[in-house]
């Protein structure tokens, strides 16, 4: 069966299977979301970081409700960033540029994890600057993780 999906192009017919992947394979919804406090507190007091400039990232292996294989956070500093609508900004870039490498992260996981990502410059940087170094920060997490469990 063949169905039209106007998310993906305006002009292209694709199969509704397909269709759907698509879609699911770069979401970033509400699951994949830590929110909880309890979480969240435990992740900063008994997780470790790793760190590519002006990325940090906190994390931990521990069990979650989420059927994802990781629960992720964004925080960027008030104290750098006085205006709400600077630090909203780059959160969407962060989980933005989480969102698109995910699935690399994900591959290496054979336990959930829980992190949080925080960005640590006093200036906002481009986007393709945050994207590189989100997926040199991702790197660093899956080899710090395979170091952990050998």
């Amino acid at each position: 069966m063949i169905w039209f999906c106007s998310k993906i192009t305006k002009k292209t017919v694709i199969p509704v299977s397909l269709c759907m992947f698509v879609l699911m394979k770069y979401t970033l919804g509400k699951e994949e979301r830590l929110k909880s406090r309890k979480l969240i507190g435990r992740l900063y007091t008994e997780g470790k970081s790793v760190k590519a400039f002006p990325l940090r990232m906190v994390y931990l292996q521990t069990e979650h409700t989420s059927g994802y294989p990781a629960q992720v956070g964004v925080s960027v500093p008030k104290r750098n960033f006085k205006r709400a609508v600077d630090r909203n900004r780059i959160k969407r870039l962060l989980r933005e540029t989480y969102r698109k490498e995910k699935y690399t992260v994900y591959d290496a996981l054979e336990k959930p994890y829980v992190f949080m990502i925080s960005y640590l410059a006093k200036d906002e940087w481009k986007y393709a600057d945050i994207e590189h170094k989100m997926k040199k920060l991702l790197t660093l997490f899956i080899e710090e993780i395979k170091k952990d469990e050998s």
